[in-house]
């Protein structure tokens, strides 16, 4: 089983969770996040560190997110490994209660 960062994290992109991750599972897009299934080892680090509550195991994904676990999977092969906790965007805070933000996915 694996993590799986979904559509909250774009344009907030905080990483705390990266911090944590014992495996370096995360890969960093220009405004998202995303766990490398392949590389996660089910640790739930992550999830609790989230502050906008974007990472989810994968068996309690909600139904409406079930595509980030794709999206997650092919985003890792292509984005780099992040290991270090970055500032976040200077308008996360305005886009943590905004939904539907798929469509501000960079990649």
């Amino acid at each position: 089983m694996t993590y799986v960062v979904t559509e909250s994290c774009i344009k907030c992109k905080y990483t705390d969770c990266v911090e944590v991750c014992p495996v370096d599972c995360f890969h960093e897009g220009p405004n998202f996040l995303v766990i490398d299934p392949e590389e996660c080892i089910d640790c739930s680090l992550c999830e609790p560190e989230c502050p906008v509550n974007a990472i989810y195991a994968e068996d309690e994904l909600p139904a409406e997110q079930q595509h980030f676990l794709e999206l997650n999977t092919e985003l890792a092969k292509e984005w780099p490994v992040i290991t270090e906790m970055k500032p976040a965007p200077g308008d996360a805070k305005e886009w943590e209660e905004v939904s539907d933000k798929l469509q501000y996915l960079e990649r």
